[in-house]
């Protein structure tokens, strides 16, 4: 009797499917559950309390209520239907694009990066699709089943008109329901919309489509603040720039004068790999090697300070001198036409020729406009290179490839240079062909982990076979070779995963020791040298443009740059996150929250030790703000400093890159001081000595990136 019941009261509940009232309902309900798998296995919000966990419950309703309600407003059902299932698949989008997102990057997409994204869509295709999950299938089942049920009619199209009024209360308690959520959010966040870093804390109390909203209006009003910015504004910058300005150490002050610069950007490598062994072998034994000479200079607590720009905010660091952005990445939402003073038009002002190495789209990041911008001279993207087939993965040429086939490039550079070389290969998801490496890998349960060793240790090996060069060609001998990782390559969300390799118990890892791992690896190497050695410094990457200048004898005194020489003894060793988050060497700030580094254990500061805490915090807080209001607002286009002249980026093409070179060598003549001219104009690319399987295999038509040079017009 009582399943009856059941049955005839599920009858009644279902028929009002066939009203528009109904159907609304019902696809609320369905998004409010698909939402809530988000929250709950994708997004994995903190929640400490159950006042926290019934805001999560009910955020997501609010705004799905307001949105799906605007069906109610048409009369006629050929336009009530359609709009519904376009704004349920609109939404749809939104939140699975984020759960894609938020498993690479532990963090929410912002309007600037979906601005953005058609310049970094390059190569993420594999990438998302290692992403994916089998439950992602739940994001979009319920709209295939709920057309499935109104094509065999068992929901019924009311065609019958809702009343105007009804369409007015939905709206209205929508809008309440938001008004209630926000005030729930604020009591139990105060100042929840003013802190801006804090997007986790938007979504938690808010849900995304009111994140998404609120960062919309935030990006349109930067866009204004930019339009109207003045000159007088550099006046704090310039302020806050001098005084934390650290003068050189005087020995080491031009120590590498004139010397080549080659810097090799280690694809989300990881300090942690350094020394490291797998099953008994070393992961990375060249780099460790190289980490513990005499003739290198390495830091052992220096820290990624990337944002959402990961990489190319690394870059912008390294360059410039000044933090990415808050939200998205600064080279493809400011690339275009920010104003720059950085280090290849320093270096090129310097008698330097400058390049880049890259084995992905020029595209990617946006770098082909952004390089420009920056005053390279050369950019070898992947349309120089024959990537097709297997040479390639989705980020472009492997390593060892892009080392190799740069020579016939890089020898005919004059000398001095500043080139850079970015890696791909030890990028997420972390995949090599079978041939590429025998490295055995650990077996902790998560393939992300277990086969990063295997793609660090190929690493390796690609930059042990530069070095080989490097010797054998002579170049070493006249050079610094500067060695840095980007940033993470284990997300937080696999770290317990990681903490068996790195001997703690997962269940007693927590933020600090996320914050902790946040230490990638910075080498100074000069061949010859023996006076190096291993570094406890903190610092992080804003601190490495004044550090590798001071070097190489290039004061950065008159530039504005939020970090500092490293060598310096004035050097400020509290390293700002970009979340505002920071490390020091005695405490650690994860969102509010201060660790000791001694004990490990939260604390609560009190007296001079507060006093000294909010100082850290302040000063974290000034350098972000201040840079971001200079790049924001591209205020380096109201500053002059003597004797360097501004950037024409239309100055700068990437096409025909090898005969440019080989024309100035032609123009010099015996003046030319390539490495080509000085070998007796023969090539150097039999020093090079490589054991990729791939140099064997024929070119074929397939290729794992679409290449692309956009300097290129000549149609080939």
């Amino acid at each position: 009797m009582k399943e009856r019941n059941i049955v005839e009261r599920f009858k009644r509940i279902w028929a009002r499917t066939g009203t528009r009232m109904g159907f609304v309902t019902l696809m609320v309900v369905l998004f409010w559950l698909k939402t809530l798998v988000a929250y709950f296995v994708d997004f994995k919000l903190n929640l400490s309390d159950p006042f926290q966990f019934l805001i999560l419950l009910l955020n997501p309703l609010a705004t799905t209520i307001l949105l799906f309600g605007l069906a109610l407003y048409f009369k006629r059902a050929r336009f009530f239907y359609p709009f519904l299932f376009l704004i349920d698949i609109l939404n749809t989008l939104l939140l699975y694009v984020n759960v894609i997102y938020f498993r690479e990057f532990t963090d929410f997409m912002t309007v600037s990066t979906v601005l953005g994204y058609s310049k970094v869509d390059q190569g993420l295709s594999g990438s998302s699709l290692a992403l994916t999950s089998p439950h992602d299938i739940l994001f979009w089942l319920d709209l295939v089943v709920v057309l499935i049920l109104i094509a065999t009619r068992r929901i019924y199209i009311d065609p019958r008109p809702v009343n105007k009024r009804v369409g007015l209360a939905v709206t209205s308690a929508a809008l309440l329901a938001f008004s209630v959520n926000l005030t729930f959010g604020e009591m139990d966040r105060p100042q929840l919309l003013t802190r801006t870093f804090d997007r986790t804390y938007v979504v938690k109390y808010l849900g995304l489509d009111a994140f998404t909203v609120y960062d919309g209006i935030k990006s349109g009003h930067t866009s204004e603040l930019r339009s109207h910015a003045k000159k007088s504004e550099l006046t704090g910058i310039l302020k806050y720039v001098h005084k934390n300005y650290a003068a050189p150490d005087k020995k080491l002050y031009g120590v590498a004068k004139k010397k080549n610069v080659i810097i090799i950007h280690l694809e989300s490598f990881q300090q942690f790999l350094i020394n490291k062994k797998i099953n008994g072998q070393e992961v990375t034994p060249f780099l460790n090697k190289l980490y513990k000479s005499k003739s290198t200079y390495s830091f052992d607590n220096f820290f990624h300070e990337v944002g959402q720009g990961k990489t190319s905010d690394a870059e912008t660091m390294l360059e410039t001198g000044t933090f990415g952005l808050p939200q998205g990445s600064l080279f493809t939402q400011l690339g275009n036409d920010n104003t720059f003073q950085a280090a290849p038009a320093i270096f090129d002002q310097a008698g330097y020729s400058t390049a880049v190495f890259h084995g992905n789209v020029a595209s990617f990041w946006n770098r082909s406009n952004t390089y420009k911008n920056l005053g390279y001279q050369y950019f070898f993207d992947a349309s120089y290179y024959d990537t097709s087939g297997d040479k390639s993965l989705g980020y472009g040429l492997k390593d060892k490839l892009l080392f190799n086939d740069s020579v016939k490039y890089l020898q005919h550079l004059q000398q001095p240079f500043y080139v850079k070389y970015l890696t791909v290969t030890n990028h997420f998801p972390f995949t090599l062909d079978k041939e590429d490496s025998t490295f055995k890998t650990p077996n902790t349960g998560d393939k992300t982990v277990d086969n990063y060793f295997k793609t660090a240790h190929y690493l390796d090996q690609s930059v042990k076979e530069f070095y080989a060069y490097l010797k054998k060609s002579g170049l070493a001998k006249n050079s610094l070779v500067m060695i840095y990782g980007d940033h993470y390559g284990i997300s937080n969300s696999s770290n317990k995963s990681l903490a068996k390799l790195l001997g703690v118990n997962p269940d007693d890892w927590d933020d600090y020791d996320n914050a902790q791992l946040q230490r990638v690896p910075l080498m100074f190497n000069m061949p010859g040298y023996k006076k190096g050695k291993v570094e406890h410094t903190y610092g992080g990457e804003i601190d490495v443009l004044p550090t590798l200048m001071h070097l190489m004898g290039l004061s950065s005194k008159k530039y504005i740059q939020f970090g500092t020489d490293l060598f310096s003894k004035e050097h400020n060793q509290v390293v700002a996150f970009r979340n505002r988050d920071w490390v020091s060497p005695d405490y650690t700030s994860v969102d509010g929250t201060i660790y000791s580094n001694k004990t490990q254990q939260e604390i609560h500061p009190t007296g001079a030790l507060k006093a000294k805490i909010e100082k850290m915090q302040k000063h974290v807080n000034q350098g972000l703000n201040f840079s971001d209001s200079l790049n924001q607002k591209n205020l380096l286009r109201f500053y002059h400093p003597k004797g360097f002249t501004a950037v024409d980026p239309s100055d700068y093409n990437y096409s025909d890159g090898l005969e440019k070179e080989e024309k100035l060598e032609k123009k010099l003549g015996l003046k030319s001081t390539s490495l080509f001219s000085r070998n007796g104009d023969k090539s150097t690319q039999p020093f090079y000595q490589t054991d990729a399987p791939e140099l064997s295999h024929k070119t074929t038509d397939s290729n794992r990136i679409k290449i692309t040079n956009q300097d290129d017009t000549s149609g080939k």
